[in-house]
């Protein structure tokens, strides 16, 4: 399956509203979702893949992406038109100084500026992370650089905001003045600020890291067992994105392929790299949840002398690209400020998958997707690309080799297996010492029942010459189990089990199924 189905008409989905502080409280004392250990993801095919969907749609290392595509990201048009800006409505949700404003030809775009002295860096992370985020496969906005002249602004007359005690009143010039307050201003007087496209479609909230949204007959798979959202362990940890919650996500109601269906957004990723909307990170973010009992309670006991590691870290300083570093970066100890339900049951191989995904960015490619920023100082984005690629090795160094990492299998007619080995491939492995092991077996897809054919034989490469009794019988299935024999890495002596298909000659891959060490295989 190459697309997730959606095949019922999502027309009469509501917009909800997601309370953040319930959302936070859930996340970090409740552990809400399916209380289940180690399920596999939900939604993968037979061959281990995430299929496209209104969720993701698989692009770098699935299809061909050039560094120029990459480059472009998410951006389809142009940005807001020239002319005068129309501000509608002050911005509602999150921290960075903004407002939502019309242009001149009546498009609708969210504003956001850069904090008071600190130019270009919450900017400068939102049109990165926005490249990035698209790359790996998340359905993303389009964000563009712009320059904000207050002369050409206007309130347009139906625009309100909110008095503290819940009232409305006619948005002024003052309220506009009160945000351009808390932006950074260049020397001419214009602001630097990325204009967000408003999402296609009607927006109705955001969604939930657990559960299914009850309204939408298309969503039927707990979201904490979604693999895609599951994966954000990985490349959150790699971009420092420590703001997983629902507030970040964005649900639209569109027509695609003639029906009505609900598209999910991962609307605001540019809580990444070092720095946030209004400064950089604090040093403890991306080191520590934001409440850890046992942590407070030593550092209570030892009168603050219990250190962790961000505490003696050396970051480097640049304004734009703030605290972000990879010497010390070490994967699995990653943490967002609140850990999310798929976060939190994300397996060992919903992290081999999503490392793949981070290594098949190239240093040029990082590199090229840093100068996105825009940054006027030439040493931050060398910065934030040389720690990126620091990051992604040390990614895939600890997930890659977290299981059994064969991959590419294919099974020529003659009955000629071929397979790779993806930490290898990386160069954060080794090949194993002994070699690998293959062993054989007729599959009776009715049953699932398998019978052995052949013994199982020791290869030194990556080549492997099946039984003669392999069955040539057109609709015929076989199943190979692949185990590497070095006992320097467990998980790799874990069997990998791929299914093969005889159609027309041929044999078609079929079934990849891994099993995370420490867990029961199931039975040959």
């Amino acid at each position: 399956m190459q697309r997730e189905p959606e095949s019922q008409d999502a027309s009469h989905v509501q917009k909800w509203d997601i309370d953040l502080f319930w959302d936070l409280a859930e996340n970090l004392f409740a552990n809400p979702g399916d209380r289940a250990e180690n399920v596999r993801a939900r939604n993968v095919n037979t061959v281990d893949e995430v299929p496209d969907s209104n969720w993701f749609t698989n692009r770098i290392m699935t299809r061909p992406l050039t560094i120029e595509q990459a480059a472009r990201g998410p951006l389809e048009g142009s940005g807001p038109a020239p002319g005068v800006w129309s501000v509608v409505q002050p911005k509602e949700a999150g921290f960075a100084p903004g407002f939502i404003m019309r242009d001149a030809q009546g498009g609708l775009w969210f504003v956001s500026f850069d904090a008071r002295g600190f130019p270009e860096a919450a900017t400068g992370a939102i049109l990165v992370a926005n490249k990035i985020f698209w790359a790996l496969g998340y359905w993303q906005v389009e964000n563009f650089l712009v320059s904000v002249n207050p002369s050409s602004l206007a309130i347009a007359d139906t625009a309100s905001v909110r008095t503290p005690a819940g009232s409305q009143r006619r948005m002024t010039q003052r309220d506009i003045a009160g945000v351009l307050r808390r932006s950074n201003p260049s020397a001419d007087g214009t602001y630097r600020a990325i204009a967000a496209r408003a999402v296609p479609g009607r927006t109705i909230g955001g969604f939930r890291y657990y559960g299914t949204r009850p309204d939408d007959p298309n969503d039927i798979i707990p979201h904490e067992h979604r693999r895609e959202l599951r994966a954000l362990k990985v490349f959150g940890a790699w971009t420092n994105l420590v703001d997983m919650k629902a507030g970040n996500t964005l649900d639209s109601v569109v027509t695609d392929n003639g029906k009505e269906v609900v598209r999910h957004y991962l609307q605001d990723v540019g809580s990444t790299f070092g720095t946030g909307a209004n400064g950089p990170r604090e040093y403890d973010e991306g080191w520590e949840h934001l409440f850890e009992s046992d942590v407070m309670w030593k550092r209570m006991l030892t009168l603050g002398f219990f250190l962790k590691p961000w505490q003696t870290v050396p970051y480097e300083k640049n304004e734009g690209i703030g605290r972000f570093e990879g010497a010390q970066f070490v994967p699995q100890e990653w943490k967002p400020r609140v850990p999310t339900a798929a976060f939190r049951r994300a397996r060992a191989d919903d992290s081999f998958w999503a490392a793949r995904r981070v290594m098949a960015f190239s240093d040029d490619m990082i590199r090229a997707l840093a100068l996105e920023g825009h940054y006027a100082d030439p040493a931050a984005p060398k910065l934030l690309a040389d720690v990126l690629i620091q990051r992604r090795d040390a990614i895939g160094r600890a997930y890659l080799n977290g299981i059994n990492p064969v991959v590419g299998f294919a099974l020529d007619p003659s009955g000629t297996l071929t397979f790779n080995n993806a930490a290898v491939d990386a160069n954060v492995g080794a090949e194993p010492a002994g070699g690998y092991v293959v062993d054989w077996a007729v599959l009776d897809n009715t049953t699932g029942g398998t019978t052995p054919i052949g013994s199982p034989a020791t290869v030194d490469g990556h080549r492997a010459t099946a039984p003669s009794t392999l069955p040539s019988t057109p609709g015929a299935f076989v199943m190979v189990r692949v185990a590497a024999t070095d006992q320097k890495q467990p998980s790799w002596t874990v069997p990998v089990r791929a299914y093969f298909r005889r159609d027309a000659g041929k044999w078609t891959l079929v079934g990849v199924e891994r099993t995370p060490v420490g867990l029961v295989e199931p039975p040959r």
